[in-house]
């Protein structure tokens, strides 16, 4: 066969070539956006999202959401505006979720011997799915924007509230009465903690009144719809067509 010949002999074989190439697009495009996001996350709020005594700290509550939101709502826009696909942000959240469980498994668990339990990574799938729902039903990326990035941030501690709560019980250990979470990262030692964690701890973000969950989750809510409206953009410019004129 000559160069200048189709590869493909029928309608049949050109049908299935084109399908296997857009799987091959898809399965690199996902383990894309898993690895970016992914190093996003570890690198801005990976610090908030690793140990249970740190899922303590109402500070995860205001970080976390607000940097996870950033990947959802650039590729939500590309997909929205390329493809009118409305699940850009599942599908980074489920990659972010891929990529944490491997490596808080294999790493954490697997080399250094921390129990899953201790370091097991944030839920974000209730919020990606109210995104989601939020763009495909008004059709508006503003109004996702307002109402979807204000659910994110509301949604955060919500969703994961099931999985932290039993690791809020009180417990009595030496005659000091701290938290479970607490409790294990007093047993469970790392090579290091960072200067800011113990300023917190002479802080008020644990006592500020009696529970500052919700002040800090609407603050997170609002930062979110800030984040949500820059990201979108980059998206935007990252589908954007662009033609080059002929001689």
């Amino acid at each position: 066969m000559s160069a200048s010949q189709s590869a493909v002999r029928s309608r049949a074989e050109a049908v299935k070539a084109s399908r296997t190439l857009d799987y091959l697009i898809l399965f690199t495009a996902f383990f894309v956006i898993l690895g970016g996001y992914h190093i996003h996350y570890m690198l801005t709020g990976g610090d908030w999202d690793f140990w249970t005594d740190w899922k303590d700290r109402r500070l995860w509550v205001t970080v976390a959401p607000i940097v996870s939101i950033t990947f959802p709502a650039a590729v939500q826009a590309c997909l929205w505006f390329r493809y009118r696909l409305p699940f850009g942000a599942v599908v980074c959240v489920l990659g972010l979720l891929l990529g944490e469980w491997v490596n808080r498994y294999l790493n954490f668990w697997g080399w250094t011997y921390f129990p899953v339990n201790f370091c097991f990574p944030s839920n974000l799938v209730p919020g990606a799915i109210v995104l989601d729902v939020i763009l495909m039903l008004s059709n508006s990326m503003t109004l996702t924007a307002v109402v979807g990035g204000m659910a994110w941030g509301l949604l955060f501690y919500p969703g994961n509230w099931p999985i932290i709560a039993p690791l809020h019980i009180p417990v009595e250990y030496n005659g000091m009465m701290f938290t479970l979470a607490d409790l294990q990262g007093y047993h469970y030692v790392r090579t290091g903690t960072p200067e800011y964690i113990r300023m917190v701890e002479k802080g008020t973000l644990r006592t500020f009144g009696k529970d500052v969950a919700p002040v800090s989750a609407f603050f997170s809510a609002f930062v979110s719809i800030l984040i949500y409206f820059l990201w979108h953009f980059f998206g935007k410019w990252f589908s954007k067509p662009d033609f080059v004129q002929s001689a």
